[in-house]
């Protein structure tokens, strides 16, 4: 789930004045830290057994239940968060995460079986999962428990220790992160170090086994060069433009109704969020209509009650306020025309949910992942038209496609690609632990979520064991003519 592009040290939190303030990068306590995790690793996790991670997920899962209170209260200082909001967003998806490992990982961890060529005959082969060693886990704001601890429970029932860099532009967050860390693991096991992009930075020199980066396309890419002087395996949670295809036929009152809530859910700052939104011609002003009656029902009649709706959180910080607030003007400025909300408050980082219709192409918002309550609407001619608009840009993390002809949507499916994708829904998908959750290409390397976390943290050894006799041995050298025509009749009927 990305966060938006790079930005300062420190910011003020929309739910205080206050400007938030990190320890300066300590590289020599960060390798102290490593080195204890990797001596731990080998004398411990490395050979641990499922009931000695199930411990681990379940002090954890403690911890998360114990400390709910307090995680939204942290997230209603960062960015006036709702508390419900919380629990569906952050916390459920958490103690989700954490009881399926808690289930399964004893399954997980078993070796798989898997089939031999008759022209290896008698021998044995399988496939061992072992864990990978000391993890980094560098988590973002949007989501900053739940993508913190989604992670973390994945390396935990790999078998892995973990460092944590939470975000420093969600302070309070950050602070929480710290102190459930410290009250349930030793410090061989897990670590947190908060601070700005300068403790990610100086981090990422050391040599982890794996590193796991949720956040931006842009820094992505540095994630990942900065991997590569140490040939870490990295898994890259990012985002883009995820598209919403509204096909022809479509309901459109059930289609608004999930596609509001999926967009200004936590004020759009999802990565997953329906980030542009494509219509039959001649419908834009029936969906529009069915929009405002789902905001209506979820935040109120009018401009001021949505304000003041304690459910409706903030954008972050000052300047991605600033970001998306000049994403409307320019598109405006452009021939874009606000047919739905448009409101902004700079004082409290307020963007009312927000549609526009008419964008041309060259407006930003088209280009950015928009990152908040804003949806430009595009409308299409043929289902042709909307497929060449999305392989127009660079594969999203998710693709929306809403409609009842099943031909039309296979063809959306079919023609298209991305991380992920849901039929008549937004973002629910993520909740399904059997679904691989990752990007491709620009919004992702890499997918996680139950079995699939386990498998990202963990190596994938194959062990071939050999039988007292092998049949290989009869076509050692020197190569007599036996050999030759060993070699010619296991060509014939073997290979």
């Amino acid at each position: 789930m990305s966060s938006t592009a790079t930005q300062p040290a420190s910011s003020v939190s929309p739910a205080s004045s206050g400007t938030a303030s990190f320890p300066a990068a300590n590289p020599k306590e960060m390798q102290r830290v490593f080195d204890v995790q990797k001596r731990h690793f080998h004398k411990v996790l490395k050979v641990s057994k499922a009931k000695d991670r199930v411990v681990l997920l379940k002090k954890l899962l403690a911890a998360v239940e114990r400390l709910t209170p307090e995680i939204k209260q942290a997230l209603q200082k960062d960015f006036r968060k709702a508390p419900h909001e919380t629990d569906l967003t952050e916390v459920m998806p958490s103690i989700a995460e954490l009881k399926d490992a808690i289930r399964h990982v004893k399954t997980w961890m078993k070796p798989e079986r898997v089939k031999t060529p008759i022209s290896l005959f008698g021998a044995r082969s399988s496939i061992s999962y072992e864990p990978k060693g000391v993890t980094l886990i560098i988590s973002p704001w949007n989501y900053p428990f739940y993508l913190a601890i989604a992670p973390l429970t994945a390396a935990l029932a790999a078998g892995n220790t973990a460092i944590i860099k939470p975000s420093e532009f969600t302070p309070e967050t950050s602070k929480l992160l710290t102190k459930l860390v410290k009250e349930t693991f030793q410090e061989g096991e897990v670590a947190v170090f908060e601070g700005d992009h300068t403790v990610s930075t100086a981090l990422m020199e050391l040599p982890f086994d794996h590193i796991f980066f949720t956040g931006s396309t842009h820094v992505g890419k540095i994630v990942m060069a900065a991997a590569a002087k140490n040939l870490s395996t990295v898994t890259l949670e990012l985002g883009g433009k995820s598209p919403a295809i509204i096909v022809p036929g479509a309901n459109l009152k059930k289609a608004a109704q999930k596609l509001v809530w999926g967009k200004i859910m936590n004020a759009g700052q999802t990565c997953v969020a329906p980030d542009y939104l494509l219509l039959p011609e001649g419908e834009t002003e029936e969906f529009v209509k069915q929009a405002k009656a789902a905001v209506k029902s979820f935040y109120g009649e009018s401009s001021a009650d949505i304000k003041s709706n304690k459910d409706f959180c903030r954008l972050v910080n000052q300047r991605n306020f600033q970001r998306v607030s000049g994403y409307i003007h320019e598109a405006v400025e452009k021939g874009g025309k606000v047919v739905m909300g448009g409101e902004t408050d700079s004082s409290q980082n307020y963007i009312e949910p927000t549609l526009i219709a008419n964008v041309p192409e060259s407006a930003r918002i088209m280009e950015d992942e928009i990152f908040g309550p804003v949806m430009p609407i595009l409308t299409y001619k043929n289902l042709d038209e909307a497929v060449e608009k999305v392989l127009s840009k660079p594969k999203p993390l998710a693709l929306y496609v809403f409609g009842s002809n099943n031909k039309h949507i296979n063809k959306v499916l079919k023609e298209t690609s991305s991380g992920g994708a849901a039929v008549n829904d937004v973002i629910v998908h993520l909740a399904n632990p059997n679904l691989p959750f990752g990007g491709i290409n620009h919004s992702g390397h890499g997918s996680y979520h139950g079995w699939y976390g386990f498998r990202t943290f963990s190596h994938e050894k194959s062990v071939f064991k050999q039988a007292p006799f092998s049949s290989i041995e009869m076509l050692y050298p020197p190569y007599t003519g036996f050999v030759d025509k060993m070699l010619q009749f296991t060509k014939k009927f073997f290979v």
